[in-house]
């Protein structure tokens, strides 16, 4: 950001549909996600919707039409829609937002959902007042936004409540489903890198991983820490395509793991969005839960979806703090993420 300027990343953050900046934003802390007025969980669906939707950004909506007692229709949503960056872009970033998935270390490994991909980012504020979860795979996105009205420190028994919440949910919507991968584009490559050096990795580098570019930004430099064979192959294809025979089967049996530091447990309002990629299903549609109990919780399932609250932030991004399938959050005062 640095490089980029602030500037440049409140421009994208604008084109996902971010309303809530100021100019005491345009700073380097809003790399992660330190911000005066922080993103509602509604507006950070939509942001992170416009990754899932190959770059689109498609505005968030409560309904999809209105119809007469006699079928035809009254009124029907009339959603904006913008290309905000390249879907070789939203690839890139789709697989950055897998590591807190799949990665040994990662923060959000209780998302997995068997036989689809899972991108996600978790988001925690100072002191632990907010707690976030934010994710998507090729079906759904969903953010889940987890605090006090006035804030208070969140402890939850070594666990991320609005991760939780969003592990559940989701698992269970994909329940049925045919399993499905994020599609890389064919002017994407995955290149085997040297995790000490960050070159192109050898035969004789130990510690390897797969970072995607874009063709024209392939490293050219080959590790020289090891010696070894350069890998010729470095080009690879790792993502197996579309298994359509597999069903997916909900949820995992490590959806309850525990983070590595403790955090509190206490009763506070949770606010859940969840919705459907619209470059998928042209149709959303909506439903809006009110519960109370310890918690008073507010879930939206729609192809937009639904938001409430603005405090705090979900750390997380390329520059430009990112976003997910149709809603949108990206988060207020952050100075600690995971």
């Amino acid at each position: 950001m640095e490089d980029l300027k602030p500037k440049t990343s409140i421009k994208y953050l604008e084109k996902m549909g971010i309303t809530t900046l100021t100019e005491k934003d345009n700073g380097l802390p809003l790399s992660l996600g330190g911000l005066e007025k922080g993103i509602s969980p509604l507006q950070m669906a939509g942001a992170y919707a416009t990754i899932a939707n190959d770059g689109k950004y498609i505005e968030p909506t409560f309904y999809t039409r209105i119809e007469r007692k006699n079928g035809t229709t009254l009124l029907y949503a009339k959603q904006k829609s913008r290309q905000v960056f390249s879907k070789e872009t939203a690839y890139i970033l789709k697989e950055m937002l897998t590591e807190p998935v799949q990665g040994q270390n990662g923060t959000a490994t209780y998302c997995k959902i068997a036989g689809v991909d899972v991108a996600a980012k978790t988001g925690t504020t100072d002191e632990n007042y907010d707690r976030w979860l934010c994710g998507f795979t090729p079906y759904y996105t969903a953010v889940t936004w987890y605090g006090f009205d006035i804030s208070e420190s969140i402890n939850f028994n070594q666990r991320n409540p609005a991760g939780l919440l969003w592990a559940n949910v989701m698992s269970r919507v994909h329940t049925g489903l045919n399993s499905a991968t994020f599609e890389r584009p064919t002017s994407v490559a995955g290149v085997t890198i040297c995790a000490e050096t960050g070159k192109r990795a050898t035969t004789g580098c130990q510690h390897k991983y797969v970072e995607y570019f874009l063709l024209f930004t392939k490293p050219t430099e080959t590790c020289d820490k090891h010696k070894g064979q350069s890998l010729d192959s470095n080009t690879v294809d790792i993502k197996p395509k579309n298994n359509t025979t597999e069903i997916v089967k909900g949820i995992t049996d490590d959806i309850d793991a525990k983070e590595p530091n403790p955090i509190k447990d206490k009763n506070t309002n949770t606010n859940t969005t969840t919705s459907t990629q619209t470059n998928k299903q042209k149709e959303n549609t909506s439903n809006k839960t009110n519960t109370n109990t310890n918690t008073s919780a507010n879930t939206t399932n729609t192809q937009n979806t639904n938001s409430n609250k603005t405090n705090n932030s979900n750390s997380n991004s390329n520059a430009t703090n990112n976003t997910n399938n149709i809603s949108s959050n990206i988060t207020g005062t952050e100075d600690t993420t995971e």
